[in-house]
């Protein structure tokens, strides 16, 4: 990960209101969110083990 000094943007009164980050850092930020998000969506979800998922697409016809 690329190493960033912070920088802030404060109000009238120097409390920090906002950072400003780079795009490539905001876009990792974001996809790291997005990925957890979806691994809480899927914390529910049944789990197989993989040779009876394998097994499971080549009933199906997938495999």
């Amino acid at each position: 990960m690329e190493m960033v000094k912070e920088q802030y943007i404060v109000n009238p009164n120097g409390i920090k209101t906002a950072v400003i980050l780079p795009v490539t850092r905001y876009r990792k930020i974001m996809q790291d969110l997005h990925d957890l998000a979806v691994i809480a969506e899927r914390k529910q979800e049944t789990v197989f083990k993989s040779a009876d998922f394998i097994k499971r697409l080549k009933a199906d016809g997938i495999l």
